[in-house]
């Protein structure tokens, strides 16, 4: 693992955070190409939360966090879980039944780390969010580093024939890791994604895209896609601030439904979102990166609201995501194997209904009956 000598200094972290996020945190005049008045959340110049607050937040709050955080010299190493970012379980995926189930009826889900996961659902291989490489940055040189080792490498996965991009932000959407994907032997996945994504992964050369606005549906050899909304807000340029879409994506398969809440602060919107594509068989729900809750809590859940998300939409079983991966936030990166079974236990939920993987873990659900 990279040792803390290989990490940029502190002092150079918010010198560069205070120059980017400048940008990032600006309102900017962009133009929608696919603005409809008829729609709440569409604006001329990109898109907004309609049952929460604006998404993002603005530049001083940001500095203000970065100066906390340097001062309280944050996040702490995990300490009360594992021994150090080594202790973290990691297995190989098993990658014979991945290949064996190629085209295959039973459903699988691989947990890569953070939110990227493998899913074998109705005779498709599908990838949400992919990052595979080292940095959640625009650099490879400083920004967030990947704190426990990728389990499996692209080049070892089956054949990828759909990709879900749920946003831009650089934790979600990797443009080393798309052209690698749009390059695979056999020829490009599908990739679809919200609004306004589709042309950023056009012009990085991905040769088959969709687009979806919330609550539109696709259907894709047999499986149904729907992007449902989500608590959140983009931007990957000094100058595309809510720009483009974000959400998350319902997959609906013979017997099977998968729903991936993408990242998302509590709003008032999951019972309708389990009304509209439920039964939800598994939800995926972020369970990290939510630290300190003054500025996180507009954006992102912590463990005790996944599980409030979990029983609003009414999934039979969930998976946490968007943990353990990164050092994004303020809490230790191990703080979601503590506190999601205490929020488990305090909502009186069995345990198991809600599971945290270990990077790499495969998993096999039952279908329901057709």
């Amino acid at each position: 693992m990279p040792s803390a000598s290989h990490l940029p200094s502190p002092g150079r972290v918010l010198r560069f955070a205070t120059l980017a996020t400048a940008g990032w945190l600006a309102a900017c005049g962009t133009v929608n190409p696919y603005y409809d008045e008829r729609k709440a959340h569409h604006r001329p110049d990109g898109f907004i939360n309609i049952a929460g607050p604006a998404g993002g937040k603005p530049l001083g709050e940001f500095l203000r966090w970065q100066r906390e955080r340097l001062r309280d010299g944050l996040p702490k190493p995990p300490s009360t879980h594992v021994a150090g970012y080594a202790g973290f379980p990691v297995v190989k995926p098993d990658l014979a039944l991945l290949k064996a189930n190629v085209g295959g009826e039973r459903v699988t889900v691989t947990w890569i780390g953070h939110a990227t996961l493998l899913l074998q659902l109705g005779g498709r291989t599908v990838l949400v969010d992919p990052v595979f490489s080292q940095r959640t940055s625009p650099s490879r040189h400083f920004g967030p580093i990947r704190r426990v080792p990728l389990p499996a490498t692209l080049d070892e996965l089956p054949r990828i024939d759909l990709v879900l991009i749920s946003h831009n932000h650089y934790d979600h959407l990797d443009a080393e890791t798309v052209r690698r994907l749009d390059a695979q032997p056999g020829g490009p996945p599908l990739f679809v994604a919200p609004l306004g994504v589709d042309l950023w992964l056009k012009a990085e050369g991905m040769r088959r895209v969709e687009r979806m606005d919330w609550w539109d549906t696709l259907r894709v050899d047999g499986l149904e896609l729907v992007l449902t909304p989500a608590q959140h807000w983009s931007s990957r340029t000094p100058w595309d601030r809510n720009a483009t879409l974000w959400g998350g994506f319902a997959v609906k398969a013979p017997g099977f439904t998968f729903w991936y809440s993408g990242d998302t602060g509590y709003a008032p919107i999951f019972g309708e979102i389990g009304r509209r594509v439920g039964p939800i068989d598994l939800a995926a729900i972020p369970v990290g990166a939510y630290e300190p809750r003054w500025f996180m809590k507009d954006q992102h859940v912590n463990p005790e609201e996944a599980v409030r998300v979990m029983l609003e939409v009414d999934a039979r079983e969930a998976v946490g995501v968007h943990w353990g991966t990164f050092d994004l936030t303020d809490e230790p990166l191990d703080a979601p194997m503590g506190e999601l079974p205490e929020a488990l236990d305090a909502a009186g939920v069995p345990r198991e209904r809600f599971a945290l993987y270990r990077h790499g873990e495969t998993r096999v659900y039952a279908t329901r009956p057709r």
